[in-house]
């Protein structure tokens, strides 16, 4: 965690990830949600998660659909610019989309050693124990990664959801 990097902006793009997972647990989806923004705070993507089963796709975690339709409007170059902002820290899937997709910077806030307590065994969260920053220290680029915080905030929306 790098706290000196972390701006008012970037808490506030924060609470607004954490407000929309709320959003998709009263969606009846799994509570996650994820927005990209230029460094002007201007938010070019939201997403929920969506992969809830037995509907959902397993693979359409917030923060890769995000990744995915921030790449479909945004040029290379201001990718790299831009940060996703997640309600919970990107699995190795969505940093591995996040990462291909050129985006320059992640800030979450619940970790994913936290999120591991409060799912437990959950068979529709089998948590990766492999936290981004290690997914991307493999790449050839840098991707500055900021988080965890606001922890006590992003439990929120989790509380009695899971079966653990």
């Amino acid at each position: 965690m790098n706290a000196a990097s972390l701006t008012e902006l970037d808490l506030q793009l924060l609470r607004q990830a954490i407000a929309l997972s709320a959003e998709s647990r009263s969606r009846k989806r799994h509570p996650f949600a994820a927005l990209v923004a230029d460094r002007q705070g201007n938010v070019w993507v939201e997403c929920f998660n969506d992969s809830k089963p037995p509907t959902g796709d397993p693979t359409c975690h917030a923060e890769r659909l995000a990744a995915a339709q921030a790449v479909r409007i945004l040029p290379p170059e201001q990718l790299a610019e831009c940060t996703l902002y997640s309600s919970a820290e990107p699995c190795a899937m969505c940093a591995g989309a996040i990462y291909w997709c050129g985006i320059g910077r992640v800030v979450y806030a619940l970790s994913e050693a936290r999120l591991l307590t409060l799912t437990g065994n959950d068979p529709e969260n089998p948590t990766l124990s492999l936290p981004c920053r290690e997914v991307f220290a493999r790449g050839q680029r840098q991707v500055e990664v900021l988080g965890p915080f606001l922890e006590d905030e992003a439990v929120v929306p989790h509380k009695q959801f899971w079966r653990n």
